[in-house]
């Protein structure tokens, strides 16, 4: 049994926006998040360069008991997933009386292990950790505190797989959901900004530091990029069997359609065009499409000379001379990590609903691998009908997803 899969909602809690609303105008526009945090200097950094988040203000929609365990990334998967819900018109009356799982990809949680380690350095007293850390630490915190939040009783659990943990978590409700186990999976993928979380990526001298004009710092594809920016927050999917859907009336925003994967089997941190071919052609296979169907990639690139020029590569072996339109999102967001391969479906939908392409801003001049592919610097109009959605990560994890428009369902 084959059960289609669409997805009903979306939320989004980013450096370009908030919300759906102020994240399409984000993207059209072109419009970087990306500053500067002085207090990373100070720390140790080389690079001061960060996706600007802000915190959410949970008082006034959460109880005490509901917000100690919370991380920071908990906080704003709680606000992406809040929304996702409420535009897939589930309720809190439907959560109680049906079975919905949870697929969040998270890879860390920093802070809450130093602020405890540092109490404990200090005071050597066990007591005085309180009851929140534990919940904030482990890196089951967003599915465990979400699931008690929405009172959730489906499929629970996290994903952890570097900077594809996003993607796979989506990838992998659509199995549950394909395969008859489950109707709706709210799915995600979050990340947190603070600096704790980001020094280690720092020490492999990954991040740029164009600290003089942030906002060109992340370039993905281009000759002159030196790195990525670190950014984070949380993207959130509701993912429903199409029968579901419509007996419940929902609006469908998008079809889940192709799911493909890989691991390139090489070096911890050594990008690979293989294993990123084998992973879209799965996912093209899955959906049986060709690459010529293709209307808009959404390039993992990340801004790293490494990285990009084997996904280049890649999508040079796969697309040749096809029509696609490609960009990356991360050239506006930084690069979202754990977080990244959710909230790319969410911008990906938005362009599909939006009849558009984001640009690839920054890109003055592609490097020599990337040259001939139909990278666009600026924003299309266009329809938009089928999406490739790509995320690599540390450890040669792929991941690959293909979406189609809703129009026509």
């Amino acid at each position: 049994m084959r059960n289609r899969v669409v997805i009903t909602g979306i939320g989004i809690w980013s450096c370009i926006g908030t919300n759906v609303d102020e994240v399409r105008q984000s993207l059209y526009e072109g419009r970087s998040g990306i500053g500067v945090e002085p207090e990373r200097l100070e720390y140790g950094y080389r690079s001061s360069l960060t996706g600007i988040v802000p915190r959410p203000e949970l008082k006034s929609l959460l109880n005490r008991r509901q917000r100690v365990g919370l991380s920071e990334e908990a906080e704003y998967a709680y606000m992406a997933s809040r929304e996702a819900l409420a535009m897939a018109g589930v309720d809190d009356q439907w959560l109680d009386t049906h079975e919905v799982g949870i697929l969040f990809g998270n890879d860390s949680s920093a802070k809450p292990v130093i602020e405890a380690a540092r109490i404990m350095d200090s005071k050597h007293d066990s007591a005085m950790l309180g009851s929140g850390l534990i919940f904030q630490s482990m890196n089951s915190t967003v599915n465990m505190n979400l699931s008690t939040i929405f009172r959730l009783k489906g499929i629970n659990f996290t994903v952890s797989a570097a900077c594809a943990s996003g993607s796979h978590s989506i990838g992998l409700g659509y199995m549950f959901i394909r395969s008859g186990l489950q109707d709706m999976i709210l799915c995600g993928g979050a990340q947190e900004t603070n600096y704790y979380s980001m020094a280690t990526f720092d020490a492999l001298s990954s991040f740029s530091t164009r600290m003089d004009d942030p906002q060109k710092a992340s370039r993905p594809f281009d000759a002159g990029r030196d790195g990525l920016v670190p950014s984070g927050g949380a993207g959130a999917v509701l993912l429903e069997s199409y029968d579901s859907a419509v007996r419940r009336g929902a609006v469908i925003l998008a079809e889940v359609t192709g799911y493909g994967f890989s691991s390139n089997g090489m070096g911890i941190s050594q990008p690979n065009d293989d294993g990123s071919v084998t992973a879209m052609s799965r996912a093209l296979q899955d959906a049986g499409l060709k690459p010529s169907d293709i209307d808009y990639i959404n390039a993992h690139a990340t801004s790293t000379p490494q990285g990009d020029m084997c996904e280049a590569m890649a999508l040079r072996r796969l697309f040749g001379d096809t029509k696609a339109v490609i960009s990356s999102t991360k050239s506006m967001t930084g690069h979202e990590c754990w977080m990244a391969g959710a909230s790319e479906v969410v911008y990906s939908v938005i362009m599909m609903r939006g009849s558009f392409a984001a640009p690839n801003i920054n890109l003055e001049r592609p490097d020599e691998h990337a040259a001939g592919l139909n990278i666009t610097p600026r924003t299309i109009d266009m329809k938009i009908n089928t999406v490739l959605s790509n995320s690599f990560g540390f450890g040669g994890t792929n991941s690959a997803l293909v979406l189609r428009n809703a129009d026509g369902l």
